[in-house]
């Protein structure tokens, strides 16, 4: 399931119609569903900035072993905004 504070994105030029899925959570429960969505192939974009500092340290160690766990790739946009993609999708650095 799929929170209600995720805003999905849909990728016009994907051909697998993959979504991009954009949350801002305030408390670390709900940025476990980043890993939910994860899990369901679905690209996030997870920004923590709006959670106490202590919960969004919790948050991003607990969806980077959630990565992990799923075979899933992680990047750091900024300093609280993290990219989760699963392994299908391409991910590179220019």
């Amino acid at each position: 399931m799929i929170p209600a504070n995720a805003e999905p994105i849909p990728l016009a030029a994907n051909p697998w119609g993959q979504e991009v899925l954009v949350m801002h959570p305030h408390r670390f429960n709900a940025a476990m569903e980043a890993v939910v969505a994860l899990r369901q192939q679905k690209t996030v974009v997870l920004n923590l900035s709006l959670m106490p500092a202590d919960e969004a340290q919790r948050a991003a160690d607990f969806v980077s072993g959630g990565a992990f766990a799923l075979d899933g790739q992680q990047e750091r946009l900024g300093e609280l905004v993290f990219l989760l993609a699963p392994h299908h999708v391409d991910l590179s650095r220019s």
